[in-house]
């Protein structure tokens, strides 16, 4: 158990917090996942040590690019013509959140603003 706490905790650090996507890294939720699997820290027992393991090999392909490594793209977009940075562009928290206030109406705006209360109290 504990070399099995070491190698995801390893794999913790190695792992980049993107600052974009602020709650919804997958960095930050593998940090998460992995402080309650091993809440003893490398005195946690594991229920299933074959599951963990396969469990950390697919992380590490993952954060290794090996699929990507091992069937590469012939182009950098998509089939939209979206580049990747496009993408991260898109997906940014800022981003997302300016476009939800966009899809809202100019009264519930108007209200928000005004209001001391959340609009979700309103329809309690």
């Amino acid at each position: 158990a504990a070399s099995r706490y070491r190698r995801f905790l390893r794999l913790c650090e190695e792992w980049p917090v993107e600052q974009t996507k602020q709650q919804r890294d997958l960095g930050s939720v593998l940090r998460q996942r992995v402080a309650q699997a091993f809440r003893e820290g490398e005195n946690t027992p594991i229920s299933d040590p074959e599951a963990c393991d396969q469990m950390y090999e697919s992380l590490v392909r993952i954060h290794t690019n090996f699929y990507k490594n091992k069937y590469p793209r012939l182009k950098e977009t998509t089939f939209t013509g979206v580049t990747v940075q496009d993408c991260r562009t898109i997906l940014a928290t800022d981003l997302l959140k300016q476009m939800g206030d966009m899809k809202k109406g100019r009264w519930k705006r108007l209200r928000e603003k005004f209001s001391a209360k959340k609009p979700e109290e309103d329809l309690k």
